[in-house]
């Protein structure tokens, strides 16, 4: 191909690219003079005329074009119907080359004639497409095969093509920035080339066979089988590739697959199937399943036959786990794996939006539309997304033109570009049958399988199961070898343990995965959602704002929060809503069934909360306010300190303990990689269901309000982990702590406020380390140079989203030592209901003054703390300086909690909590908590 054919090739690609794009654009501001009767029909003539141009030129031109055309002939599920009828006659059916140009390149590359190669040779192909052309022969041996031959001079029309696609999408980019198609181009740059070396796809398409296992011998029966076919290899060379010919009929034949009787729903869902084989399980997948290579089998059951692995993709092991866990996240819209995903396969936003990023996931994965709904499809999809950049747009702060030009995306992995090519193809596939296909019910096993296989759930299975962490004592390296056992015998997904003896640091110990489907390892910094041990943190802000002269604990709430005085409340005190006593315990349970999202609306909550009215007495029943005690104490701490809660939160406890970073009551954009996600053990549910005399035994049900139902806590899981309900404020059970954190809150309780040393800095990452704060664009903020400033004034790029607080020096004497001004003696006094305090409580009940009591097997107070349900807890032994804190994602309704903490406690000669003393078979009360 000379220069001069190269730069006519080039200016008849742009001219009709310029010419379509003006046409498209002249018939918008048409359509704005013409009735809205006649618009239809204006589009329906643009759609045939524009369709008509780019097929003629994609027939003179070949080469790339016409797989661009290919691919665009299966979208039938967003394109006119202009375009998919006429650029069908793409699929495997352009002119073909001369026999004699296709007999010299056989000989040529075989090294023989053709008589010594074929006793039989069909002069008219099989198909022709736009590198290559497939004869059908006889091999001298009588082996009927296929063959398929290049294109003389294809590889030069090929590379010149990528490059002029190249530069159309770099002006598409550059006219509107919001459709930036470069990631996708340089990827294809990349993979198409190799589908000009026929050994090449020789060795692709046997490695494929395997690993579908094509021509396996009574076939393995498991869920993520498949049954198709694929023709096996004969011979190879760079041009030509011989395959075993393989008698079917093509797919888009759909008179031919109704003579046949062809299940042509089943058909499309077994090729669905192998792709998600291909991607999910093996990692390497055929890039290109448009209609062309697709066979169907004449012979029942008709299974469909696999062609044409020239442009395939090989993931690794990195990749195809942050798929699947894409993939699951969109199934079960969990926010928290889907950003977690995103980072793991380097795909990377210029904001938060973690519910815009879930819908155009679950847009992505969403089920077929047969053809007659495309244009209805196209409609809403454009629905969607005006939607979208309406938002962004808000959130922003930007102008008409700015969103114009805004792209969220900041860096788009190339690794997925062909993996989103095949799944528009086979969404095309299937919209061109007129089938609806599942995605997330066909590819779910796939999906599930590989990251299963990915986990090392075990310790004898992983032999970093425990995190390399520095270890304290005798005792930390004895429970290490004990939760070594447990997660052994499948007791433990994901855990952490801290304790602190006497102010100094004794236990640290981080063990398992984050999640069900999330290998990575459990960090000390890792949080974990830990339910009503969150109680314990909220009831301590309280006390914190009593101690600072902000309120009194026998004082009136409406002498606090005016509005709260409603519907026969003026007589409820702080001591009351400490201590469960205030009759407010079934408050906001309605919501659960009106809609559980509200709960994440903090005023709308507190107004709630403010207006219900009290069934009991204050003051007279000990009832478990399992939900309303956040809102509660919440409405306190926000009147009386008139500051927000989550300020009083860092200044109280956050910064004086330094433990930025590692205690949440509503967790911060940008910590999405660090948060554990929460699974059930069904085993413990089962005994706990199997034991009405444990779940309404008379200790338990007089703790417990009429509105807890058990069966809620399977269905508390999948709402926990949504990232709405994680970023809430939810005082009374939203809490995302580290042990580590939790651990360091209890020793300074337990000491009266006194903050004990700094952690150990040998811990990584060190305590208190990295917390994040979001920062977001403004109007300010230039978009164009893709710039801003931190906090210290410097310029850092836009991807950047989240910055990390410069670390304090650990010389430096920046917060006080006590958070408390009162005695040691008091302050357990104020948080048990003892001593001074003892008027203000209960006799004999359950909690103090917003803490659970904490009592041996004889009945004696040692100390203080709170579980939450699930196993979570923490607490602390007054007499004897002690507090440990148990993070866990495998909700065990305490049992496992409590052999840990016999375990250790035995170890130190601790007298053992009464709560924690029972065997595995005997849930205790942590349950409720």
């Amino acid at each position: 191909m000379g220069s001069g054919n190269i730069y006519k090739r080039r200016m008849k690609v742009f001219s009709l690219a310029f010419l379509v794009y003006l046409d498209y654009k002249a018939l918008q501001q048409r359509e704005k003079l013409t009735k809205r009767s006649k618009r239809d029909g204006l589009w329906e003539k643009a759609h045939e005329r524009n369709a008509k141009r780019v097929l003629k030129l994609i027939v003179e031109l070949e080469g790339l074009w016409v797989k661009l055309g290919q691919y665009l002939s299966t979208r039938a599920d967003v394109l006119p119907e202009a375009y998919i009828r006429l650029l069908k006659q793409l699929q495997d059916s352009l002119p073909p080359r001369g026999l004699d140009e296709v007999c010299q390149i056989i000989e040529t590359q075989l090294g023989q004639s053709m008589d010594n190669l074929f006793t039989n040779f069909v002069r008219v192909p099989l198909a022709t497409a736009s590198i290559a052309q497939v004869h059908r022969a006889t091999l001298r041996d009588g082996q009927e095969v296929v063959v398929k031959v290049q294109h003389k001079g294809i590889k030069i029309i090929i590379l010149e093509d990528l490059k002029n696609a190249k530069s159309i999408v770099d002006w598409i980019a550059w006219a509107e920035p919001q459709y930036d198609f470069n990631p996708m181009i340089d990827e294809w740059c990349r993979e198409a080339p190799k589908e000009l070396d026929f050994n090449h796809e020789a060795e692709n398409t046997r490695k494929v066979s395997r690993n579908l296992g094509c021509k396996s011998e009574g076939r393995d029966k498991r869920p993520e089988h498949v049954e198709v076919l694929m023709p096996e290899v004969i011979q190879s060379t760079e041009k030509v590739l011989i395959l075993e010919y393989m008698d079917g009929i093509r797919i888009n034949d759909s008179r031919a697959l109704e003579d046949l009787g062809v299940d042509k729903q089943k058909l499309v869902e077994e090729i669905t199937r192998a792709y998600a084989h291909q991607i999910y399980v093996d990692g390497f997948f055929n890039g290109d399943p448009h209609p062309g290579n697709f066979l169907v089998s004449r012979k029942p059951p008709h299974h469909p036959i696999l062609l044409d692995f020239g442009l395939t993709k090989l993931l690794s092991s990195s990749v195809k786990h942050a798929l699947a866990k894409m993939f699951l996240a969109a199934a079960e819209g969990d926010h928290v794996a889907l950003l977690s995903a995103f980072a793991e396969m380097g795909l990377k936003l210029r904001l938060d939006m973690p519910e815009q990023a879930m819908e155009v996931t679950n847009v992505f994965f969403r089920a077929t539309t047969p053809a007659t709904e495309a244009l209805e499809n196209m409609k809403s999809l454009a629905e969607q997304r005006a939607k979208n950049m309406k938002i962004i747009q808000e959130k922003m702060k930007l102008d008409k033109k700015q969103v114009k030009r805004f792209n969220p995306i900041d860096a788009f992995p190339g690794d997925i570009v062909i993996f989103s090519r095949v799944l528009n193809l086979l969404r095309g596939l299937s919209s061109s049958m007129n089938v609806r296909i599942s995605y997330l019910s066909i590819m779910r096993p796939f999906a599930e399988s590989v990251l299963k296989s990915d986990m090392n759930h075990g310790p004898s299975s992983n032999p970093n199961w425990v995190y390399d962490s520095p270890v304290h004592s005798d005792v930390e390296a004895k429970l290490r070898h004990f939760l070594v056992e447990l997660g052994n015998a499948d007791r433990i997904l994901g855990i952490q343990v801290c304790a602190y003896k006497d102010g100094q640091v004794i236990i640290d110990t981080a063990a398992g995965v984050l999640g069900k489907y999330d290998p990575r390892p459990v960090q000390p910094d890792s949080l974990f959602p830990v339910f009503s041990v969150t109680k314990g943190v909220t009831a301590g802000m309280v006390h914190w704002l009593v101690d600072k002269g902000k309120l009194k604990l026998d004082e009136n709430v409406t002498n606090i929060w005016p509005e709260f005085g409603a519907n026969g409340k003026d007589q409820i005190k702080v001591n009351h809503i400490l201590n469960h006593t205030a009759g407010l315990h079934n408050a906001l349970a309605g919501i659960a069934e009106e809609d559980p999202m509200l709960f994440c609306d903090w005023d709308e909550c507190l107004k709630r909360i403010a207006m219900v009215a009290p069934e009991t007495e204050p003051g007279r029943e000990q009832l478990y306010h399992y939900l309303s005690y956040g809102w509660l104490c919440g409405g306190i701490i926000e009147h009386a300190s008139g500051k927000k809660f989550q300020d009083i939160l860092e200044e109280a406890f956050i910064r004086p303990l330094n433990v930025e970073g590692e205690l949440y009551i509503g967790v911060s954009p940008g910590v999405e990689s660090r948060l554990a996600t929460l699974t059930l053990d069904t085993s413990d549910l089962s005994r706990l269901a199997q034991k009405p005399d444990i779940r309404r035994g008379s200790s338990i049900s007089t703790a417990l309000p009429s509105t807890f139902k058990f069966e809620m806590i399977a269905g508390l899981i999948p709402l926990s982990n949504t990232l709405n309900v994680r970023r809430a404020i939810l005082p009374a059970a939203n809490g995302h702590f580290s042990a580590r954190a939790l651990a360091r809150y209890y020793a300074t309780l337990v000491d009266g406020g006194v903050v004990p040393p700094r952690h150990s800095s040998s811990s990584l990452p060190p305590l208190g380390s990295h917390p994040h704060h979001p920062i977001f664009l403004t109007k300010k903020t230039s978009v164009k140079d893709g710039s801003k400033k931190d906090s210290n004034g410097s310029t850092s790029p836009q991807s950047d989203l989240y910055i990390r607080i410069p670390e304090t020096d650990d010389t430096s004497d920046e917060v006080d030592s006590k958070i408390f001004t009162h005695s040691r003696t008091k302050i357990h006094d104020a948080f048990l209901g003892s001593g001074d305090y003892k008027d203000l409580i209960i006799p004999n009940g359950k909690f103090g003054l917003g803490f659970r009591r904490v009592q041996t097997t004889d009945g004696f107070i040692i100390g203080f703390g709170h579980s939450g349900i699930g196993g979570s807890t923490g607490y602390c032994d007054i007499n004897n300086r002690f507090a440990i804190t148990v993070t866990l994602n495998k909700l065990s309704f305490g049992a496992l909690t409590g052999e840990i903490i016999r375990f250790v406690c035995s170890e130190l000669h601790l007298p053992v909590p009464q709560d924690y003393a029972g065997s595995r078979e005997s849930i205790q009360q942590p349950v409720i908590n």
